[in-house]
């Protein structure tokens, strides 16, 4: 053979004979092998990503080596193995939502940001440790054995409420508060208007609390990191569910910080901009504060019965939404019942004057 074509083919043979084993080559027999379980939610969108970007290559790498099993948590099963997996290895509230993955004997990786960053690594560490078997959690196995991780589950209004109960009845206590909040507002329209004194400076404050909770979660959902959440309610499930964005694209944090922008520069040009702006303003904050206050019950009426969580930011930004909402009413009420009578008043006197032109031709037939 050539000399020139003999050394190429000696360096590959070279590098073949001498490069180490991938981890699939490393695992002939298949009894090293890196066991896993993932519990999710069908609507999260982490784990979304988690399941359709991260673990398919993780997957197709290592081949059988890397066995994931799926627990859906939106089905009674699954829910109930996923409260089991809470109470056993005592997962704080903070680390508590979906993805989240166990690994023998007690590695837990939440959300779609550690699972990526720190899961491969623990794969090629536990091969090289000849493997990781299965966690030691209690009814795990009979879960397994019963083959349902493929079978979600389509859960009642009920079941729902039921995977948050304290957070999900401040929600619904909050929406009933609501509801009577705007029948009122409906209800008041019929009487007079009159002047309330309402400090200056509370519409602002609210604007401001308002807005300092919907930067919060404009954050939380536009870098999909885990928000800070109290010992009632389950923030994170709320913010990784598909109704956190709008139209796929716009999370609902940021249409909050658009609306609050909104109200506190109405609120400005009311209080301080020309008297020709000072109706169009005072009516403006109406409407703005009325939108986010019926938007804001939609989305806390989806919090207990659709999603099975409440988010304490959410209920503080509705409850904020709602007290503008009230405290702007009566003196945007002062120029829409003036129009209102204007009008009555108009029609009245055409209808009269048409009847005084009609006796007038009776008349003088």
């Amino acid at each position: 053979m050539n000399k020139k074509l003999f050394l190429p083919f000696l360096f590959l043979a070279l590098l073949l004979v001498f490069q180490p084993l991938s981890p699939v080559a490393a695992q002939d027999g298949g009894d090293d092998v890196v066991h896993a379980v993932l519990f999710y939610s069908p609507t999260c969108p982490h784990c979304k990503y988690v399941m359709t970007e991260v673990l398919p290559p993780l997957q197709e790498e290592y081949g059988d080596a890397l066995d994931i099993f799926f627990v859906d948590t939106t089905s009674p099963a699954g829910q109930e193995l996923y409260l089991k997996f809470l109470d056993y290895y005592s997962v704080p509230d903070e680390r508590r939502g979906v993805p989240t993955l166990l690994l023998a004997p007690d590695t837990i990786l939440v959300g779609s940001g550690e699972i990526p960053d720190i899961f491969p690594g623990l794969i090629a560490e536990g091969l090289a440790q000849g493997g990781v078997d299965w966690a030691d959690l209690p009814g795990l196995a009979d879960f397994m054995a019963t083959g349902t991780e493929a079978a979600p589950h389509k859960l009642t209004m009920g079941e729902r409420f039921a995977l948050d109960p304290a957070g999900n009845t401040v929600s619904v206590v909050v929406l009933l508060g609501m509801l009577l909040v705007v029948l009122l507002i409906a209800f008041n329209f019929q009487r007079p208007a009159r002047k309330v004194k309402t400090p200056n400076w509370l519409i602002p404050a609210l604007s401001v609390l308002g807005l300092l909770v919907a930067i919060y979660l404009s954050f939380v959902e536009m870098t999909q990191t885990d928000a800070i959440c109290g010992p009632v309610g389950d923030c994170n499930t709320v913010q990784q569910s598909p109704y956190a964005t709008l139209f796929g694209f716009l999370p609902v944090g940021v249409l909050g910080v658009i609306g609050y922008v909104l109200i506190m520069a109405a609120w400005a040009v009311q209080n301080y901009g020309k008297d020709e702006w000072h109706k169009t303003a005072t009516q403006a904050l109406w409407f703005f504060s009325g939108f986010g206050t019926l938007f804001s019950i939609y989305l806390t009426f989806l919090e207990p019965f659709v999603i099975g969580a409440t988010c304490m930011w959410c209920i503080t930004s509705a409850i904020v939404q709602t007290a503008i909402f009230w405290f702007s009413t009566e003196p945007a009420k002062v120029y829409l019942v003036k129009q209102n009578t204007k009008k009555i008043r108009r029609k009245k006197y055409h209808g009269k004057k048409k009847k005084s032109s009609s006796a007038k031709r009776r008349k003088r037939h």
